[in-house]
């Protein structure tokens, strides 16, 4: 039966592959240093690394949700746990740029088809009222992932080293593919649920609709904009601008880094409550965590020098919210969108975060290279001069959500056969709220 025990140990075993897909993924961030280090490169190829990560993740998204809707979730998450591990055995053993590109080009193929995976178990195994809570608690408690590199992993890179530690995220993620062979399934009513075959006219068909929606194309902006300043952080460029640019040790770095995931952890299943009891509210808490992000950001390239920890807490508690504020573009992609293209609707917003993010790190790696003709010497106003580009991404995707969800509420108002005039005016002759209406889904 939907919502219990047997629907929480199911989602659990997802959520599992998840954890590790999210160790995987942030593994260059706590190893950045030791990277630039084993393989002597600058800022801006470390960059590259999970630029091309980040890139194949992004990249994959559409045709991974489009094979999600045909083959089901089983299938991926064991395939996706199975090609990270293989990436992060690569990297163990890997003395050239070479060998870590290639691993780090596996690692974002695998990553690629775990979230939505997962993602898509939600629907299929709680009741719908229950549905925006567990989504916020899947991508939150996933981050716990983020923990596992920012205290275990640094402590193996600074104890037995980088063969080690890779060989350990490693056969994390084969424990992980191996218990969701034996626990997953992908319905109440079928182990392995696979879709109606298709042909390409219809998947052309499917990812077309989807992206015609306004409201798919809110949900991207909406995870374009919130997600990527602490995806950006966590992944490659928050432990190296602790330690070079603030001056902390790898413990204190390590403590802000934890911090950043219980923020998300915390502030999760309340931005789920929020959702789920306010849907037509739900762009106001996007543009809150937007200004938030801002805020903090602000306040630690305005300080003189370097901040004091109590700013620095102040900036990873704001970036923090990024996590649940993306999860809230999946809801707009699950309520405008039918169930038989929700896999497609889910890839497509996911493009959205990464892509910021891709285009953040490259361009902080290239301003720090820049400033120190491409040697690791960094001090606090390199990285606050190259940290100061995220304004100019997010105030991108900020034209993208207020475009797009004017858009939705003017197709909202089609759909309900209303000739549209000032939407206001509308929403007030018929008693809705002035914010987005839900669609079906």
């Amino acid at each position: 039966m939907q919502g219990s025990a047997r629907a929480w140990a199911v989602w659990a075993v997802g959520l599992s592959a998840y954890v590790v897909a999210v160790l995987h993924r942030t593994s260059l961030g706590v190893a950045g240093l030791d990277a630039q280090a084993r393989f002597d490169i600058g800022a801006g190829a470390l960059a590259s690394f999970a630029v091309l990560q980040l890139l194949v993740y992004a990249g994959l998204q559409v045709p991974v949700g489009l094979v999600l809707d045909r083959f089901g979730s089983l299938r991926l998450v064991v395939t996706g746990a199975l090609v990270m591990a293989s990436g992060q055995a690569l990297m163990a053993f890997a003395d050239g740029v070479t060998g870590a590109v290639l691993a780090r080009v596996l690692v974002g193929a695998g990553d690629a088809m775990t979230f939505i995976s997962v993602l898509r178990l939600v629907p299929q195994w709680f009741p719908s009222r229950r549905v925006p809570v567990v989504t916020q608690l899947t991508g939150l408690v996933g981050q716990l992932g983020q923990v596992l590199s920012a205290v275990p992993l640094a402590a193996l890179l600074a104890g037995p080293g980088w063969t080690t530690a890779f060989v350990s995220t490693s056969a994390a993620g084969v424990f992980v593919a191996i218990v969701a062979t034996v626990a997953l399934h992908d319905t109440p009513d079928r182990r392995v649920n696979s879709g109606e075959a298709v042909t390409v006219r219809q998947l052309g068909d499917d990812l077309v609709g989807a992206w015609r929606h306004p409201g798919t194309r809110l949900g991207l902006w909406t995870h374009f904009t919130t997600q990527f300043p602490g995806t950006v952080f966590a992944l490659i460029w928050g432990y190296p601008f602790l330690i070079a640019g603030e001056g902390l040790s790898r413990g204190e770095a390590s403590t802000l880094l934890t911090l950043f995931v219980l923020t998300g952890m915390t502030a999760g299943p309340v931005v789920g409550v929020l959702v789920q009891r306010h849907p037509l509210r739900r762009s106001w808490l996007v543009l809150g965590v937007i200004g938030a992000n801002a805020v903090g950001w602000g306040l630690v390239i305005a300080w003189p020098g370097r901040a004091p920890l109590q700013v620095l807490v102040l900036l990873v508690l704001a970036l923090g919210l990024g996590g649940p504020g993306s999860m809230i573009g999946f809801e707009f992609a699950r309520t405008f969108n039918p169930p038989s293209r929700l896999g497609t609707a889910t890839g497509i917003v996911n493009v959205g975060g990464f892509v910021a993010s891709l285009l953040s790190i490259l361009l902080i790696g290239l301003i720090l290279d820049a400033r120190t003709g491409g040697q690791a010497g960094y001090d606090i106003v390199d990285f606050k001069v190259a940290m100061s580009v995220q304004y100019a991404i997010g105030a991108i995707g900020l034209i993208g959500i207020l475009r797009t969800r004017r858009l939705a509420r003017a197709r909202m108002a089609a759909d309900h056969g209303v000739i549209v005039r000032p939407l206001r005016e509308v929403l007030a002759e018929r008693g809705w709220f002035s914010g987005e209406r839900i669609g079906k889904g």
